[in-house]
């Protein structure tokens, strides 16, 4: 079992589909046994683990081709993402699980270009990457956060979307457990 991730897929306004649609493009891109959850692009689905970057692929361009714009795609292993929902770094010290965020990058990013990142940019929230995962403490709440999206894609130059603790902790129990290593970005 795999979970992707959409970045700019909303409920309105311009990139706007609905989850039976999303459904259908990856089916017709080769993915099965396909689930979504809420509507903000994530999508649950079996793939040969040989095949995962061609379906990516394909959903990617489908996509394109039917909103006009470039919808980036991350994906991980259920397993992978289960590790996710149990590690969170900053879990122990969240006085509120609606302060924990887990963004997820197209691919790992370089530690010198990690190294940019700025940790006083928004006190007191926090954050750490971890392989092709951003973690964030947002004390504040994500709405008043500067560790936004775009702040991290224009320093790390990758691709990313986040999702809140609820979202990840249940992809985390949706997805099974019996699928292979391979994480899209993660290699």
């Amino acid at each position: 079992m795999y979970v992707a991730f959409l970045r700019g897929l909303n409920v309105g306004g311009r990139n706007r589909i609905a989850m039976d649609e999303l459904s259908a493009v990856f089916e017709a891109s080769g993915a099965r046994s396909v689930r979504t959850y809420i509507q903000s692009g994530n999508v649950l689905f079996q793939a040969p683990e040989e095949e995962l970057e061609r379906v990516l692929a394909a959903v990617e361009d489908q996509l394109e081709a039917r909103l006009g714009s470039k919808i980036p795609v991350a994906s991980r292993s259920g397993s992978h993402l289960q590790s996710i929902a149990a590690g969170h770094p900053f879990r122990s010290i969240a006085t509120d699980p609606r302060h924990l965020h887990v963004g997820f990058l197209r691919e790992r990013p370089p530690p010198e270009i990690v190294a940019r990142l700025d940790p006083d940019r928004s006190p007191p929230d926090r954050m750490l990457v971890r392989g092709a995962e951003i973690y964030l403490l947002l004390l504040n709440g994500a709405a008043r956060s500067k560790l936004s999206n775009a702040y991290f894609e224009s320093v790390l130059e990758i691709p990313s979307t986040f999702r809140n603790w609820r979202t990840v902790r249940a992809l985390a129990r949706m997805a099974a457990p019996e699928d292979g290593p391979t994480n899209r970005g993660l290699d």
